[in-house]
């Protein structure tokens, strides 16, 4: 009964096109918690997501039991210790030290997606962010994918698929919305392979938006937001 509390209690204030809220999407419903979701605006935050997140004031916030806990994969990190059935963090230590290498390394992914962003608004240094975007996910391929494992950690979802699948969704939309191709099965043949496997997941399929949807709305977002910067 008390974990049953607990889990009424839980409310995200996210953005459904954001790929960090998309993180704290997947690990609730992988784990089967129930939750509220608050719709947050970019350009007009809500009051209590200001309170939340007076530092960075930004998406995702997951509120539990009335407490805020900011930063998507911080997140998602706090979830599976609440909650540890479909464990997302490995048992090892050194296995769990290794996943968090990863999850940063992808994080510190987008600055060269930002830098791909500028470059095709401002029509400046395109080829060259494209390839230093393409050379960090070439480490990915080689050095962090394996080919005998369905997902990073094996056969099932570990917290590295989760912040990486939420990267390569919004790679995927930059190639829709800008009409130039990143990920080319050639080069990246693993990332192909993993990504294919983790967006056929039901509970991931289920809770990510249609790619048209992504792009009608995130076209016009980076523009407005990249003319701001």
């Amino acid at each position: 009964m008390h974990r049953l509390i607990k889990m009424a209690e839980i409310k995200l204030h996210g953005s459904w096109y954001s790929p960090f809220t998309l993180r704290v999407v997947w690990t609730l419903n992988l784990k089967g918690i129930p939750y509220d979701s608050i719709e947050e605006d970019h350009f007009n935050r809500t009051p209590q997501l200001l309170q939340y997140n007076p530092i960075h004031k930004k998406t995702p916030v997951l509120v539990h039991d009335g407490k805020p806990i900011c930063e998507s994969m911080i997140i998602v990190e706090y979830i599976d210790e609440i909650w540890p059935q479909n464990s997302l963090l490995p048992a090892d230590p050194y296995a769990r030290a290794q996943a968090r290498f990863w999850v940063k390394y992808i994080d510190d992914m987008f600055s060269a997606i930002r830098a791909f962003h500028r470059s095709i608004i401002k029509g400046e240094e395109r080829e060259k962010s494209r390839e230093n975007l393409s050379e960090r996910l070439k480490v990915v391929e080689d050095q962090c994918l394996d080919d005998h494992n369905k997902f990073y950690g094996g056969e099932t979802i570990n917290i590295v698929d989760i912040a990486l699948g939420s990267f390569v969704k919004f790679i995927e939309v930059q190639e829709d919305m800008f009409e130039v191709k990143i990920l080319k099965s050639e080069r990246f043949p693993r990332l192909h392979l993993w990504f294919n496997n983790f967006k056929d997941v039901p509970i991931i399929k289920e809770n990510t938006p249609e790619q048209e949807k992504f792009v009608a709305y995130v076209r016009p977002l980076i523009e407005k937001i990249m003319a701001s910067s």
